[in-house]
């Protein structure tokens, strides 16, 4: 009795990994009721010991099945068949949610039981992208729910509606519904483990709807949770991604990265594969920003092994490798199974950037174009910063440095606005090319600077470098060369073309040519032939 009462009184206090000692300790000593075999289970789960905690919740379903009260059975075979269905057992979970349901159809009149009945329904209709099926389940849920004053599955059920609207493209209503979801969460009225659930559900569609206002917001308030229970593991690694996520968008690389590691770690040990690939993709990411292009290839990989699409950042590392065809195929073949206009938007600036680099203005313009119809049609300020960053790369290629200008002027705003001092700096470096299209060389100048200032202090290597490159003037051994001078006199010893140049250094050909000129004119040579032999005789390339 001294450790049921420990246990019952750790668990009260959230002291989790106490909780679970004192009572796997008593249950050890004697059979514990079913109430407190469910409180052992939900303990386990939340210390990361996933397969006890399971098998204690399968003791707990039978233990209230012998104790005549099949309804209560139900719920945990519900909670058994999710449990299982994220870990990828979709027989199993399919037992389980069947066994729930024969249970409840035995029972005559109305019960909350029905309402969890729904819950793998709701996230059936997801995984198949009937999102309007699932949101009328999850409509019919919460009319149970709150019938019967049930907080954990009003909270679990207007969740999962809210995701199911964003998905639909109803941004707005959706997140009025995660708002709403969040009301008991936050106050502390529901379940620690739906609590989990629901709180890192909603931040999770917050990031989708290019929300991070309340990304950010929600994710402090889940690490405030997490750190009012010392104890816990489950959850916390999930906090820890979504805030290395913010500390990026916010220009806190360092940090950010050191959180990704943390997190990914955080969720191998409480056995979530699905967040432990996606802290997997944010280190990845902070690697290819920061130019450990062999660390990010690593990290992308470890991603795609727990089942998180690499893309676009794959593509990405691809581009950055030089390698133009392999990042070609990997974005249209992503760019070809991504349906959904938000998700779509989050492969769309990869999908302008590698198309302008390979050449193919016309695929680049589509998908500007599809991204800004993406912005009006939601609503969401940061794809509306992507849409502009987008149109105004387009058409400094297509040679309208004015109207390049005009979109990223619009682009640098919205950054700003947002406090993503990454996506300023890029802003900056296309503003400054314009400028000098426009024949602007002291405001270029302006630019770049600061652009290198600000890319410096993140650790953006590759970036810095590309600025240098675009700030440079004659370097040793270069026979009289710029920098950028140097740049395209390599690419014409690669056999590239003037529109191809004018692509991948996302500037005019009329820049392209002028640059050529001035390369002959310096080398004394005739032909670009007769450039290309002096790079290779020179070991300029």
């Amino acid at each position: 009795m001294d450790d049921l009462q420990r246990g019952r009184s750790a668990y009260a206090q959230r002291r989790w990994r106490d909780a679970y000692a004192a009572l796997a300790a008593a249950d050890r000593q004697a059979a514990i009721h079913p109430e407190d075999l469910l409180l052992l289970a939900t303990s386990a789960m939340l210390i990361g010991k996933m397969p006890e905690g399971q098998a204690s919740l399968e003791r707990a379903h039978h233990a209230h099945l012998d104790a005549g009260q099949p309804l209560l059975a139900a719920r945990i075979a519900v909670w058994l068949g999710m449990n299982l269905a994220i870990a990828g057992e979709i027989g199993s979970a399919g037992g389980w949610f069947a066994r729930a349901q024969r249970l409840v159809e035995r029972e005559e009149g109305d019960c909350v039981e029905r309402g969890y009945l729904l819950l793998p329904v709701m996230f059936r209709h997801q995984s198949t992208g009937d999102y309007e099926s699932a949101f009328e389940a999850a409509v019919q849920s919460a009319s149970i729910a709150e019938r019967f004053h049930d907080r954990d599955l009003l909270s679990m059920t207007l969740h999962i509606g809210g995701m199911a609207r964003i998905k639909q493209g109803e941004v707005e209503d959706g997140l009025r519904l995660l708002d709403e979801a969040m009301v008991a969460v936050t106050a502390g009225e529901v379940d620690p483990v739906f609590a989990g659930v629901v709180y890192c559900g909603v931040i999770a569609c917050c990031e989708e709807a290019f929300e991070p206002g309340r990304a950010r917001e929600w994710t402090d308030a889940l690490a405030d949770w997490c750190e009012s229970q010392p104890q816990l593991v489950s959850f916390t690694g999930r906090c820890l991604a979504h805030r290395a996520g913010i500390k990026q968008l916010h220009g806190d690389w360092s940090s950010a990265l050191e959180e990704a590691r943390l997190a990914r770690e955080r969720c191998e040990q409480a056995m979530n594969r699905a967040a432990a690939g996606q802290a997997y993709y944010q280190q990845a990411e902070l690697l290819r920003l920061q130019g450990q292009l062999t660390e990010a290839e690593e990290a992308y990989r470890n991603a795609s092994a727990y089942g998180r699409e690499p893309q676009p950042g794959l593509a990405l590392l691809r581009l950055a490798q030089g390698d133009l065809e392999a990042a070609t195929g990997a974005i249209k073949r992503i760019a070809a199974v991504t349906a959904e206009p938000l998700q779509r938007a989050t492969l769309l600036p990869a999908y302008v950037e590698i198309m302008l680099a390979s050449g193919d203005l016309d695929e680049a313009r589509e998908a500007a174009r599809e991204l800004e119809a993406t912005s009006a049609a939601s609503g969401r300020p940061m794809v509306a910063g992507l849409a502009a960053y987008a149109i105004g790369a387009v058409e400094l290629v297509a040679g309208d440095a004015a109207a390049a200008v005009s979109s990223l002027q619009r682009a640098r705003g919205i950054w700003q606005e947002l406090d993503a001092p990454y996506e300023v700096a890029r802003t900056q470096v296309l503003a400054a090319l314009a400028c000098r299209e426009l024949g602007d060389q002291d405001t270029a100048r302006v630019e770049l600077e600061a652009a290198r200032a600000s890319l410096q202090a993140l650790g953006a290597g590759p970036d810095v470098k590309r600025v240098d490159g675009l700030l440079g003037g004659p370097a040793d051994e270069s026979h009289g060369l710029t920098s950028r001078e140097l740049e395209v006199l390599r690419l014409v010893a690669g056999g590239k073309t003037n529109r191809e140049i004018a692509s991948i250094l996302v500037v005019s050909e009329h820049t392209v040519a002028r640059h050529v000129q001035n390369i002959l004119l310096k080398l004394r040579v005739s032909s670009r032939t007769a450039a290309t032999a002096f790079a290779f005789e020179h070991e300029l390339v």
